[in-house]
């Protein structure tokens, strides 16, 4: 529930009140097998993530999404509301309505609305379960340009490319190249 929630179930309390309340019970269980947490404005006791193994009892299904599925949803997380021209724009590629049904079942994406220009066309957004599966507390949360560098998740060429251009080098065209020079 949100505070905001909790406030009104409590008889309209100030929900600054109920926020240092929920502070006051997340610092008190920080320690102990079950957390109080807070993921997309939405507080819930889950179990601390060193103990999650023993209570699970069901086997979880990997869900492995398709390197567009995946393109797709980083596009909507960094960019969202996002329509899907723009994220074909982003991609370069057209993006299939299957991609975005499989996130929209995964209960990672959502149908935010429409955009106010001709055609109205459908925009989307990120779910709190996004962000709850990735154990963000909002999009804020997602990894920077410098962190997914030092992760290595960005290509290395185009850094490379980019220090080799900085440093105006002259670079001979392989074609034009005569053998001995």
């Amino acid at each position: 529930m949100t505070a905001e929630e909790l406030a009104h179930f409590l008889g309209d309390a100030a929900v600054g009140d109920v926020r240092d309340a929920l502070d006051s019970v997340a610092a008190h269980y920080r320690d102990r097998g079950v957390q109080l947490v807070e993921r997309g404005k939405r507080w819930h006791f889950e179990t601390a993530p060193d103990l999650a193994h023993l209570l699970r009892r069901e086997k979880e299904q990997v869900r492995r999404l398709s390197r567009a599925a995946t393109e797709v949803l980083a596009i909507i997380a960094y960019h969202e509301p996002v329509s899907r021209a723009e994220i074909e724009s982003i991609r370069g590629v057209q993006t299939s309505g299957g991609t975005l049904d499989v996130l929209m079942e995964a209960g990672w994406v959502k149908i935010a609305g429409r955009r106010e220009v001709p055609g109205r066309p459908t925009i989307y957004a990120t779910t709190p379960e996004f962000l709850d599966h990735f154990g963000l507390s909002s999009r804020r949360d997602l990894p920077g340009l410098a962190e997914l560098k030092a992760t290595g998740l960005l290509d290395p060429i185009d850094d490379a490319y980019d220090a080799l251009v900085g440093e105006d080098v002259e670079v001979a065209d392989p074609v034009e190249a005569e053998p001995g020079d």
